[in-house]
């Protein structure tokens, strides 16, 4: 696989194109030269052959070759709205989450959470995930990148419209439903809700599922809070 960067700018076949600042740098750091052969996507589907042209101090330009249009999306799309874990464990959750395929990802400020952003700290923070976001595409070779919603309070969040997918909540409960059940039947969709490292509140629990989330068990193990959401994710999307 050729290296592989991200583009918000318009791509067109046949044109030239200088690269975003985030890019070029990263060209240079891997000390390309005119003539190599490099991967373009801008996130809207597809990725487009290119070959650095020019290197600058500071700039680089490539000419952008044919657009392929290859998808390496997961079977159901699955969005995680997960109790944002404490330290970095929230950062390696968005990486490895964008590799398995998540189609969005929802940071929560819940009841028993640690991790309390105001909104200036959720902006830097938002942004941030994006970032490891768009490297991870960039490593796994997908060409659309995850969505990371805004940071909501578990409440706002659970108030808010949700579409028609399938809804599920993580649960050690007795008798729960197994995720691998439950990816039998799924024909769309879904959200799965996971808790932070203290685990949901049992009225965020009961508010989850009187709005139509449905129990969900990974097994008789007590998993960390990121573990949980991942395994949940891979149980459900395919691959």
């Amino acid at each position: 696989m050729t290296a592989r960067f991200h583009c918000e700018s318009a791509l067109a076949a046949d044109s030239v194109l200088v690269l975003p600042a985030g890019a070029a740098r990263h060209v240079q750091v891997l000390r390309m030269q005119p003539g190599d052969a490099i991967t373009l996507f801008n996130g809207l589907g597809g990725e487009y052959a290119a070959t650095v042209e020019r290197m600058g101090r500071s700039e680089v330009s490539v000419q952008v070759g044919a657009h392929a249009a290859i998808e390496r999306e997961a079977p159901h799309p699955i969005q995680l709205a997960v109790g944002m874990p404490a330290n970095e464990r929230m950062d390696w959750l968005v990486e490895k989450a964008t590799e398995l395929g998540v189609a969005g990802i929802q940071p929560l400020m819940t009841a028993h959470g640690v991790l309390r952003l105001n909104s200036e700290r959720a902006d830097k923070k938002r942004a941030h995930w994006e970032a490891i976001a768009i490297a991870a595409c960039e490593q796994c070779g997908r060409n659309r990148v995850p969505v990371i919603h805004p940071v909501r309070t578990f409440g706002a969040w659970l108030d808010a419209p949700l579409g028609d997918a399938a809804r599920f909540i993580l649960s050690l409960a007795p008798g729960t439903r197994g995720v691998a059940d439950a990816a039998r039947d799924l024909q769309r969709g879904a959200w799965v809700l996971s808790g932070p490292e203290g685990g949901l509140s049992a009225a965020e629990e009961q508010a989850a599922i009187a709005q139509g989330f449905a129990p969900l068990t990974l097994g008789p193990r007590v998993l960390r809070a990121e573990t949980a959401a991942l395994a949940a994710l891979v149980g459900l999307a395919g691959r």
